[in-house]
C-alpha cells in the first residue's frame, strides 16, 4: 500500500488493474480489478463513484452511464458511449485502451477511507 501521509490516494493505489477497452464503435468499458474487499469498497461505493462522476470525468451524459459491480471478483465495471466513434476522424485512441487514465487516477476522498487504507 502507498504511503498516503503526503498525496491523497488514488483509486488505482487500491487495484490491481484499472483499463479501459472499446465494447463495439459506439462503447467504452472500463474495469476496475481492485486488490482486495476494502478496495472494492470504496470503488462500489456510490457516493463516490457514480453515473454522475464518470460523467463528469468523460464529458458523456450521466443517464447512459452502466455500473455493474461484481462483489465476489473484487471488480467494479463501467460502461458508457464513446464520445466519438471509434475510427472517426476525430478518434485519437481507436482501441479505447488510454480512457482508464482519469478513472485510474481519481483521488479517493479522506471519508472513504477507513483504518485498513492508510498507512502510517
Amino acid at each position: 500500500m502507498p504511503d498516503h501521509t503526503q498525496n491523497p490516494p488514488l483509486l488505482g493505489d487500491f487495484a490491481i488493474e484499472v483499463r479501459s477497452k472499446n465494447a463495439g464503435p459506439f462503447w467504452v468499458t472500463m474495469e476496475t480489478f481492485m486488490k482486495d474487499s476494502v478496495g472494492y469498497s470504496i470503488a462500489a461505493d456510490e457516493t463516490f463513484l457514480n453515473e454522475q462522476v464518470i460523467a463528469d470525468l468523460y464529458g458523456v451524459d450521466a443517464a447512459q452511464v452502466q455500473f455493474f459491480r461484481i462483489p465476489a471478483l473484487n471488480v467494479v465495471k463501467i460502461s458508457f458511449p464513446r464520445p466519438v466513434t471509434q475510427g472517426g476522424i476525430h478518434d485519437r485512441d481507436i482501441h479505447a485502451g488510454q480512457h482508464h487514465v482519469p478513472l485510474a487516477t481519481l483521488k479517493v476522498p479522506e471519508r472513504h477511507l477507513t483504518d485498513n487504507t492508510r498507512v502510517a
